[in-house]
């Protein structure tokens, strides 16, 4: 088992979102998060990444065991292509520089800098970093925004690429990616509170 998340209750903003998720993800599993706006996708894999503060619950994972990307591309705009992967790879240790410029199709845009490419070109260098890392699990929030319908079924590939290879993904989408073999599928709407209701810290505040 690679994460744990039990009985989890989480809130923005005083107001509580979803509550009593339960689900863990093993090598080779594939989660998808599912829910309408506000139901707390990008909030959820917040907190698995330990950026967003929980109210109740546990959630066990080692913190070398993932790597986050969220809704921003995260790309340094004065840096070319290249020295934007180069600069991952420093971090994180990988140094499939290759692999990661051919896969995500960014070979011929090496050498431009990443202020110049288009939405869909940024939110390839942007996921370019997953091939940069030797993280087993991937918190993906909505990774296949911006792009277009070759590079989305290229993306499909690499991460079954990934999942075959014993990792695992959870990942914010609304898109089917098309990964029904050890998928689970969590829609947060089946966990939400009720309208209104505020989390025991904000009551002080009331």
């Amino acid at each position: 088992m690679l994460l744990s998340v039990d009985n989890l209750s989480v809130s923005r903003g005083g107001k509580s979102l979803f509550e009593g998720l339960n689900f863990t993800v093993s090598s080779g599993q594939f989660v998808s998060i599912n829910g309408g706006n506000g139901v707390g996708k990008t909030t959820l894999l917040r907190s698995i990444a330990g950026l967003q503060p929980i109210d109740k619950g546990k959630i066990v994972v080692h913190a070398d065991n993932f790597i986050f990307a969220g809704d921003a591309n995260g790309v340094k705009t004065a840096l070319t292509v290249l020295e934007n992967l180069r600069f991952w790879s420093a971090i994180f240790g990988g140094n499939n520089l290759h692999e990661a410029l051919e896969k995500f199709h960014l070979r011929k845009l090496k050498n431009r800098f990443a202020g110049k490419l288009s939405a869909g070109q940024k939110r390839r260098l942007s996921l370019a970093r997953l091939l940069l890392s030797d993280r087993p699990i991937w918190l993906l929030d909505e990774p296949t925004v911006s792009l277009d319908k070759r590079s989305m079924q290229q993306f499909s590939k690499i991460l079954k690429n990934h999942l075959e290879a014993g990792g695992a993904a959870v990942v914010a989408t609304h898109i089917d990616l098309g990964l029904t073999l050890s998928s689970l599928s969590i829609n947060l709407e089946d966990y939400q509170m009720k309208n209104g209701n505020i989390n025991e810290s904000a009551k002080a505040f009331l």
